[in-house]
């Protein structure tokens, strides 16, 4: 429906008509047009007061003496005229031909005047703007004037709530309702089953509150989704709304924000005004942390925080309406460490439902709803590419369906096969393929030789995580070449194991020093991440022996915290530590590729020919891992059920500190396979 025109178009349109009517009427148009011996008449009967020639309109303005108006002549004609301001004049008007020829008729008229006894009355000469000038005089003034308006509808976001300068403090929340309805449902949603466990019951609460009232319970007032991006916590919350079938509000935290002051507050008190007139009713605030920040830090001192007075406007409406009332607000943030703690107490938002990256059996699930609308081959198995995408979110996963459905495309297939997917997913972990690049032989075959370090240290070190696949193809921006490893989906790490992961990143520096007998730039990202995971086992998991049992992470370190929280002294001695533990790291590969130099040869050869090699390439050129560990990857191509590996999960499940560690440090968030990448 086309939007009508607000009362401030009517207030301009009103002026605009009234300004052309006073310059319409100061033009003098009211005077009466008479002939030239009307005119000669007038001036010989002496009844002339003021004469003036407009020389750009070719007119002559005649303006009575006050006497002259009685006259019964003049009287009646300015009478049946009607004219609007003529008693000061001008009363007529006389056209002419030319300038020129009027001038001499005047002159030889005011001659035989002169010559009669008759008073002559001086010509005045003058020039008036017409219309047209008037037009272009006022043109800029009304140019400014719609630019002006044009420009705050703009600001403020044209057709809309709040699409017009009056009404820039209402809510820009989008409105999904009975005639608009949501049509996602839990059955979109996979991977989540805890979550939508808490957030069922507040569906149920909206369907049937009285359930919950008779025993004397109250709902949360709100519940805050949080976990890492892409994980589905708007995907979540729409649903809530879709199954509910209430009214659904929904809106980012950077809505809320404005460059006028107080706007952000009162766009605040409209949402919960039009969220309690269509109760029951959910509010869904996206990224809520751009409002939703920690009161005081970053502030000159005396200064005002448009975004501190939003907030304080959102506790005063969390606060303002009863539990009964039947409007729930959920929320989204990636960035829970930053909220406000008011935000976070008990009614406010009384829950906090966590939303993790899905674990093997999550990702199945995911792939399943992302496979179902695309044309697969009957190989393609959503098992082994769930075994495969170990820490993958589910937009991630949507993006490798997509991937894979554009690459079989690319090929002109009829079908999406397993090679499509495998493509997609080195696609999104390692960027581009960039088979044009150009590499010098001798590149190459250091490039080969690296990688095929991080092979052989990685089959012949017991916890190291198994390959997958090794590639000498550049990728991404800087990446000549990369391993990738599927790391077993565990929460506890010990020191082996940390240590084994050392060995095997630094295997691809000892093969180039073992091989060519010096090194290269190619270990830059391997380095780093060595050297982080060595600081983590002395400074953050307290497993270094001469530092002991001491962690120096803060979980909740301040914004602007820039002190060590230890001494110079310990500072040196954590140096130290880290330096041994990565040197005898290095030390031990060197040792172990020593020792395995003829299977070094034999990798390295392969993938100067083949440029990349799988899993199955290694066991038929090196032989079988020399151990029984079966990972997630094995046991799925094994055929075994997710249900058989979930109780096999929870069988083996340790008494130890519950809470989650992640030893791959260098990225805590990371969301993709265990890799190494070398750069040049």
């Amino acid at each position: 429906m086309p939007q009508k025109p607000g009362y401030q178009m009517w207030v301009i349109i009103i002026l605009i008509g009234l300004i052309f009517s006073v310059a319409y009427f100061n033009q003098g148009s009211g005077a009466i047009i008479i002939t030239k011996s009307k005119f000669e008449d007038m001036l010989t009967s002496n009844d002339v007061r003021r004469i003036v020639l407009i020389r750009n309109q070719n007119v002559v303005e005649v303006t009575l003496k006050t006497e002259a108006l009685e006259n019964a002549k003049y009287k009646s004609e300015l009478d049946n005229k009607g004219s609007f301001g003529l008693s000061a004049g001008p009363h007529y008007m006389y056209k002419i031909g030319s300038i020129e020829s009027f001038e001499r008729f005047y002159s030889e008229l005011n001659t035989k005047l002169t010559q009669n006894g008759i008073d002559t009355v001086d010509l005045e000469i003058d020039e008036k703007g017409d219309v047209t000038g008037m037009i272009f005089q006022w043109g800029i003034f009304f140019a400014l004037l719609f630019g002006f308006w044009f420009l705050m509808r703009k600001m403020t976001g044209q057709g809309g709530p709040g699409g017009q300068i009056f009404n820039i403090g209402k809510s820009k929340a989008a409105l999904f309702d009975a005639d608009n309805k949501v049509k996602i449902t839990f059955d979109n949603v996979a991977g989540l089953e805890e979550a939508k466990e808490e957030v069922k019951e507040i569906v149920d609460f909206l369907k049937t509150p009285d359930k919950f009232t008779k025993l004397g319970g109250k709902i949360p007032k709100g519940a805050l989704l949080v976990g890492p991006p892409g994980t589905g916590k708007t995907l979540l919350a729409k649903a809530v709304a879709g199954e509910a079938a209430v009214p659904f509000f929904t809106l980012s935290g950077s809505d809320f924000v404005e460059m006028f002051v107080g706007v952000g507050a009162a766009r605040v008190r409209d949402l919960f005004k039009q969220a309690k007139e269509k109760a029951p009713c959910i509010v869904f605030i996206d990224e809520i942390d751009a409002i939703g920040r920690s009161r005081g830090k970053g502030q000159m001192p005396g200064s005002n925080d448009e975004r501190e007075n939003t907030l304080n406007s959102l506790l005063v409406e969390m606060d303002g309406f009863s539990t009964d009332s039947g409007v729930i607000i959920l929320a989204a943030t990636n960035r829970p460490d930053v909220l406000d703690s008011a935000l976070l107490r008990p009614g406010r938002f009384d829950r906090q439902i966590s939303i993790d990256k899905p674990d093997i059996v999550g990702r199945d699930a995911i792939f399943k709803v992302h496979l179902e609308p695309l044309k697969m081959d009957k190989h393609v198995d959503s098992k082994k590419l769930a075994a495969q995408t170990p820490g993958f979110a589910g937009a991630e996963i949507a993006n490798v369906c997509n991937e894979a459905a554009l690459i079989a495309a690319r090929k002109d297939k009829e079908h999406v096969g397993m090679d499509d997917f495998q493509d997609a997913v080195d696609r999104v972990i390692g960027g581009l393929e960039k088979k044009s690049k150009i590499i010098s032989p001798e590149e190459k075959k250091i490039v080969a030789y690296h990688e095929a370090g991080h092979a052989v240290a990685g089959w012949f070190l017991e916890h190291a995580d198994p390959l997958v696949k090794v590639s000498i193809v550049p990728r991404g921006v800087a990446a000549l070449g990369y391993a990738q490893y599927l790391p077993k989906e565990q929460f506890l790490y010990q020191t082996e194991q940390l240590l084994d992961e050392m060995c095997m990143a630094l295997g691809g520096r000892a093969a180039e020093e073992l091989i060519f007998g010096k090194i290269s730039t190619g270990a830059l990202s391997d380095l780093e991440r060595i050297t982080k995971m060595a600081y983590s086992i002395v400074t953050i998991y307290g497993m270094n022996d001469e530092i002991g049992n001491i962690s120096y992470y803060d979980s909740k370190q301040s914004e602007y915290n820039f002190n060590k929280p230890y001494s110079e002294a310990t500072a040196e001695k954590i140096d130290v530590e880290v330096k041994k533990i990565i040197d005898t790291s290095y030390k031990r590969s060197k040792e172990l590729l020593s020792k395995r130099k003829e299977e070094l040869e034999i990798i390295a050869k392969e993938l100067l020919e083949k440029e990349i090699i799988f899993q199955a390439d290694l066991e038929r050129l090196i032989g079988k891992r020399p151990f029984e560990h079966q990972t997630n990857y094995d046991t799925y191509t094994n055929g075994k059920s997710i249900e058989t590996i979930k109780s096999e999960e929870s069988k083996s499940t340790t008494s130890v500190d519950s809470e989650k560690v992640t030893p791959k440090t260098e990225d805590t968030s990371s969301s993709v396979p265990s890799t190494s990448e070398d750069v040049k």
